[in-house]
């Protein structure tokens, strides 16, 4: 009976060693992967990312369709951009940016009052949280992906200023098939630079946002339209980054 008993703990020793080692193997892992995290945030304040995986994405389904691989974009500094199209960002997109930490709850539990049915959260995203799908992740819909973007959320409102996350938003956001960001999209549209956009112009661009696929803010749709001198007429009642 002892030898049995001996064997038995040898092997219930061994088991506890190899989950050990697993655990703090893991453990390590996650303690490198978070570390990577804060230095990336922390780097992307200062550099401006060349590229983000959905361009890479939306490039490969341009060409699938035989359109050639299009990634059009042009980096416009904070200060260049046209301040009515900042302006037109928050009237649009997020109308509590300069007040929030990342999260607008009101807007969130619309979002969840209107998926109560099931399925994927939809709704409710401000731009820090945009800028966190758009910089860092993917585009997908699932419980994961949304746990990960609340995690950069979280990340990039500590480590970056306002001014720095809107100045990310209208420089990477999808803006038009193959075109992100203020300046391409101005050129594209207009023929002009984002420094110049009227009003008008730049609410129509924030106007498409919901899926620039599919609208055109060259030949609006009646909804865009609308929706675009919403926009307009509280342009006067946000104050931007400085």
């Amino acid at each position: 009976m002892a030898i049995k008993r001996s064997t038995k703990n040898r092997k219930k020793k061994k088991t506890t060693k190899k989950q050990n080692k697993v655990l703090w193997w893991a453990g390590r892992v996650l303690l490198g992967l978070v570390a990577f995290s804060f230095l990336w945030v922390v780097a992307l304040r200062f550099i401006n990312p060349p590229i983000t995986y959905l361009m890479i994405k939306r490039g490969f389904e341009w060409q699938s369709q035989g359109k050639g691989f299009k990634i059009d974009k042009t980096w416009l500094a904070y200060d260049d951009i046209s301040d009515n199209l900042k302006k037109a960002a928050l009237a649009g997109e997020d109308a509590f940016f300069m007040t929030h930490h990342g999260f607008d709850t009101k807007a969130i539990e619309k979002a969840l009052q209107r998926n109560q049915s099931g399925g994927a959260l939809r709704g409710g995203s401000t731009i820090s949280q945009q800028v966190a799908k758009n910089v860092f992740l993917w585009p997908a819909r699932s419980w994961f992906r949304k746990g990960l973007e609340t995690y950069f959320t979280v990340l990039i409102e500590f480590f970056w200023p306002k001014k720095r996350i809107l100045e990310m938003y209208l420089n990477v956001i999808e803006m038009g098939q193959g075109v992100y960001g203020a300046e391409a999209a101005s050129h594209y549209y207009y023929g002009k630079s984002g420094r110049s956009l009227s009003r008008k112009e730049a609410a129509l661009i924030i106007a498409i946002l919901p899926n620039p696929r599919k609208w055109d803010a060259r030949r609006p749709s009646a909804y865009v339209n609308r929706r675009a001198n919403s926009i307009v007429r509280y342009l006067n009642h946000y104050t931007i980054p400085e």
